[in-house]
């Protein structure tokens, strides 16, 4: 397989000069000598007139000659080179893809929507301009590909446990590692830089996004309850060893079991308690 090969070429003005000389030299002799001959230099200076080319700051022109490649010119400015080359401009500027989100399926199955966002720039202009047909739209098709392929590798989410497994939306800098270093082996083989590579859009399909929400909430209520719970323990049992700590008051087995049922349906109430006076004896 070939790799780019960076060229020096003439300098344009050099050969601006050789051009004024051409012409020159065709005038004083159609007009000295009247030969008919000197008519060789106007062809001459007309041919000379197609390799004059410039290159603008990050670009490029890969030159090639009847199906052979003849080297890339990276460097900017004025040049001239055989008229009969062909010469392919390629640019050297980073450039942004940002595709759309496309549905796809989680490692779980779930169909869920995702979009990336890529900037990329041209390493080797040989590969970007002969191995693939089109660098640009290579760069759009494989990065869609990965993208489905990344996603089928991990679960949008993991709610049981959120350290358990890497996940789309917990895991984002090992996810975007992996997507980068995806499309650096895809891209490859077009002279493809990849410059940086992430996760733009992520979300549920709409035919499952009302289900998961409602499971997202039941998860919090559940972890929410969960520390009223063991807050309420914590403060019932301060309140039973506090009051038996001060002898403030003799609580036997079964007006302990009462108290600490009502101040855990004190505690743990999602509403506020409504105090009920017992203006009789505890037993009744």
């Amino acid at each position: 397989m070939k790799a780019e090969i960076e060229v020096k070429l003439l300098s344009g003005y050099v050969m601006v000069l050789v051009e004024i000389i051409l012409l020159v030299s065709f005038f004083a002799g159609i007009i000295q000598t009247d030969n008919p001959i000197f008519v060789i230099l106007i062809g001459i200076f007309i041919i000379c007139l197609k390799g004059f080319f410039f290159i603008n700051p990050n670009g490029s022109r890969v030159l090639v000659l009847f199906g052979a490649y003849r080297g890339t010119v990276k460097e900017n400015g004025f040049y001239w080179a055989n008229p009969f080359l062909a010469r392919q401009p390629i640019s050297l500027r980073a450039r942004n893809f940002d595709s759309k989100p496309v549905k796809v399926n989680d490692k779980l199955g779930n169909p869920i929507m995702i979009g990336v966002i890529l900037v990329w720039q041209v390493k080797d202009t040989f590969k970007a301009a002969f191995e693939v047909d089109d660098y640009a739209n290579f760069v759009n098709i494989q990065s869609d590909a990965a993208v489905r392929n990344l996603a089928g590798s991990y679960p949008y989410d993991n709610m049981d446990d959120e350290n358990k497994e890497i996940t789309l939306r917990s895991g984002l800098n090992e996810v975007n590692h992996a997507l980068e270093e995806q499309l650096r082996e895809r891209l490859e083989i077009a002279g493809i830089n990849v410059i940086e590579a992430r996760i733009s859009y992520l979300a549920y399909a709409s035919e499952i996004a009302g289900a998961m929400l409602r499971r997202q909430q039941a998860t919090a209520i559940v972890a929410a309850r969960q520390k009223i719970v063991e807050g309420a323990v914590g403060m019932v049992e301060m309140a039973l060893h506090e009051l038996s700590k001060k002898d403030i008051i003799d609580l036997d087995e079964e007006k302990k079991a009462a108290m600490v049922s009502n101040l855990m349906v004190v505690l743990t109430s999602d509403k506020d308690a409504s105090p009920v006076i017992n203006t009789g004896t505890l037993h009744q």
